[in-house]
């Protein structure tokens, strides 16, 4: 991801970039940089580099310890509309997202670790925003993820997430894109947390923070999801194949998402969940 500073974010990136770190980096993917020429794509969220077409691609780093267990304070969800009267329905519209809670990832291969970030400051009062941290955050999703090909996978992230002690989150996976929005939704509104969307068939990390539907999925047994909050740690680069990133907060439409929230139905790594849409579910804390 290009290290060029982003003007309309506080959190800005490095801007010193030469052409030979460029193509390196595209080679790195979403994984520690490796002399052997394959695999290719090495994690369960790498991209494939013969399929991004990224404008640009900032540079790689070693990877960093795991991060201590911090002292998480809970935080309130914000932005819930009104709650909707009995008689029938009415739209709804919930938003975590503050205005500062966007991360962007400071390496190609850090997208775990921004979307943990990003978790962190939609759930806590805690401001987790130093690329430092994001390395640790990134290790940490890496040292639990079990990969073969040594990068973060879901299973990392979700467990990182719960370590973190803003969990539980569980690793989940739904066989329609409509299931997904709807089970994603009622999440949110259950537990005032944000949700990981597990992107481009299993090679991104993006966070969905808020919805619109149709109904409070609360009262509702039946609602249909018409919009999404989400943040992409990528912006403002996106991918020529998988499309542009939305901005940090964007409400984006189902048959926008779907351009990019597709199912994963690769067998190269052991998720431990069938293929299908993934979700890192946060679930109601059992008594």
């Amino acid at each position: 991801m290009s290290a060029r500073a982003f003007p309309s974010l506080r959190r800005p990136l490095d801007r010193a970039l030469t052409v030979a770190v460029v193509c390196a980096s595209i080679l790195a993917a979403c994984t520690p940089g490796n002399p052997s020429p394959t695999p290719a794509v090495t994690s369960a969220l790498a991209p494939d580099p013969s399929a991004l077409g990224l404008a640009s691609i900032g540079p790689t780093a070693a990877a960093q310890s795991a991060a201590p267990t911090p002292t998480v304070v809970p935080r309130q969800a914000t932005s819930v509309a009104p709650q909707i009267a009995e008689a029938d329905a009415e739209p709804f519209a919930m938003n975590l997202a503050g205005q500062d809670d966007f991360v962007a990832q400071n390496t190609f291969e850090w997208c775990v670790g921004a979307s943990l970030q990003m978790a962190l400051n939609m759930s806590t009062d805690q401001d987790r925003s130093s690329r430092s941290d994001q390395g640790d955050l990134w290790a940490m999703a890496r040292d639990r993820s079990a990969s073969p090909f040594g990068g973060a996978n879901p299973r990392g992230w979700t467990a990182a997430l719960n370590d973190l002690g803003i969990g539980p989150y569980r690793l989940v996976s739904l066989p329609t894109m409509d299931e997904a929005l709807r089970v994603a939704a009622e999440a949110i509104r259950a537990t005032d947390r944000p949700v990981g969307l597990v992107m481009w068939r299993g090679r991104h990390a993006w966070v969905m923070s808020g919805f619109e539907s149709s109904d409070d999925p609360q009262r509702a047994d039946e609602f249909l999801v018409t919009g999404i909050r989400v943040h992409d740690p990528l912006f403002p680069h996106g991918s020529t194949v998988w499309g542009t990133s939305p901005k940090p907060n964007s409400l984006v439409s189902p048959a926008t998402l779907a351009e990019q929230f597709v199912v994963r139905d690769s067998t190269r790594v052991n998720l431990g969940v069938p293929p299908g849409y993934l979700l890192v579910l946060p679930v109601v804390q059992e008594a």
